[in-house]
């Protein structure tokens, strides 16, 4: 069986019992079930169950799907605090898988479920929701597919999707925000709180503009806005961060003394990377699996950046073996349906390779992002809106949490986008990179004051200073 029948065979095979009930639309309900995951040491209570929706809203005919949801109730409720319903990013990712491990995180039981209930859900398409649009034997990361077999196995997949009656066009942020209120609705909340991460941000704008009934305050962290282009300026974005990072190496002496002239050794592997398919100990890499590593690296691991750049220009590929072995993390459809929905639908993919001429390391990621167009190109996920690409306009009070260092949501795309904010407050955290919350105490902090008193400007007093060294790994 090819890779590409078997992809399809086991997207038939996949669980669609939730789309096979009810033959009218219905009105949204809860239904409680067992949790799904290993909550053994966890000290918190916490209440599972399913949103029970149509798919596809105002269609008499629509089918009923599942969106997982784990309610984590305060451990010292304080009265007039309304839960917070916390939105995870990718898209493509999952908020309940990593549910357990959250809740027994010091760092995150810092701000998470202290005085407020907490609301997580996967949303509809992935995680433990029914159905989830997953491909099973295709690889997608941030940057794309990573070869042409991925993208045409993704392409398949969601085909298989759409044969088995699964309406595409229904799993983006805008369905996204009104399974939002229709929890809200069933739970009986008469506010929400909201806090969003990554792309879990961008569910949030499209919950400040479609759907903001009942929305007290929000948090932002690492903010992707619907304005900004996925692809477009992409690799720029993601070289820019890799810069970043190398001189803040330059400046710190043993930084610069193990690792000297960083950004033009890359360059150089970047050039011969892309000249053609590199074999190093008997596995044969390519500039794709280059790229995907560098903004991957760039992402999450900073600190220790310096070091693998430097075993890679060294012929120590083992950072990229690391990558490439992990990067089946996403649920790919649900991926794809919101970027074919909301992103490149106002991107051009002959413009993916503009500004990268003079620099080889955004180079490396062009091909994979022009895949997310090919791949866009080859399914239908219905009309598209304009309005889906327009900067929020909102009085919502919304604090925004950057990172200094982020390929993929970096901190002038905060400043800009929180012009429409009335009365935000934007934080840029020095040193820090994507997902700020989980490696800032002081961002914290501000998470839980600012959900107590939305209107107090948050205390900066503990972040670093502009002007301080970055701390690196060199072991």
């Amino acid at each position: 069986m090819s890779r590409l029948s078997w992809i399809a065979a086991a997207v038939g095979a996949l669980s669609l019992s939730a789309l096979g009930g009810a033959t009218h639309a219905a009105a949204p309900r809860f239904k409680p079930a067992a949790c799904v995951g290993d909550y053994k040491g966890v000290d918190l209570k916490v209440e599972c169950g399913n949103l029970i929706v149509d798919e596809s809203r105002g269609d008499p005919k629509s089918r009923r799907i599942k969106v997982a949801v784990a309610i984590v109730r305060a451990a010292a409720p304080k009265a007039g605090l309304p839960p917070v319903v916390y939105l995870h990013g990718g898209p493509g990712g999952s908020a309940l898988g990593g549910l357990p491990r959250m809740l027994k995180s010091k760092a995150s039981r810092e701000f998470v479920a202290v005085d407020q209930d907490w609301i997580f859900l996967d949303q509809r398409g992935g995680g433990q929701s029914d159905p989830n649009l997953d491909c099973p034997g295709a690889n997608l990361t941030d940057a794309g597919p990573p070869s042409e077999q991925d993208k045409a196995g993704i392409v398949a997949c969601l085909k298989a999707f759409q044969a088995k009656g699964v309406n595409l066009s229904r799993y983006n942020a805008v369905e996204v925000a009104r399974d939002v209120q229709d929890l809200r609705a069933v739970l009986k909340l008469p506010l929400i709180d909201l806090f969003g991460g990554s792309y879990g941000t961008r569910i949030e704008a499209a919950i400040q503009t479609h759907a903001p009934q009942g929305v007290r305050a929000v948090v932002q962290d690492s903010p992707w806005p619907p304005e900004a282009d996925w692809t477009v300026g992409g690799p720029a974005m993601v070289s820019s961060s890799i810069d970043i990072v190398m001189a803040k190496c330059a400046v710190v002496a043993e930084c610069a003394r193990r690792y000297p002239d960083l950004k033009a050794k890359l360059a150089v592997v970047a050039e011969r990377w892309l000249a053609g398919p590199q074999t190093l100990n008997g596995k044969t890499y390519t500039a794709d699996d280059l790229g995907g590593y560098l903004m991957d690296a760039s992402y999450f691991t900073a600190g220790v950046l310096p070091r693998d750049l430097w075993k890679i220009i060294q012929g120590d590929v083992a950072p990229v073996e690391a990558f490439v072995e992990s990067r089946d993390y996403y649920s790919e459809g649900q991926f794809m349906t919101h970027l074919c929905k909301e992103e490149i639908p106002f991107e051009k993919r002959a413009d993916v390779a503009k500004g990268t001429e003079a620099d080889p390391v955004a180079r490396l990621m062009v091909a994979s992002m022009q895949r997310i167009h090919d791949v866009c190109a080859g399914v239908d996920v219905g009309p598209i809106s304009k309005v889906e690409q327009q900067p929020v306009r909102t009085a919502v009070p919304t604090l925004f949490l950057a990172a200094e260092i982020d390929p993929g949501c970096p901190p002038e795309l905060t400043r800009a986008a929180a012009k429409g904010y009335q009365g935000s407050q934007v934080v840029i955290v020095t040193n820090a990179t994507h997902g700020v919350s989980r490696n800032s105490p002081c961002a914290r902090k501000m998470i839980r004051s600012f959900f107590q008193d939305p209107t107090k400007p948050v205390d900066r007093s503990c972040l670093p200073a502009a002007d301080t060294p970055m701390s690196f790994t060199y072991e």
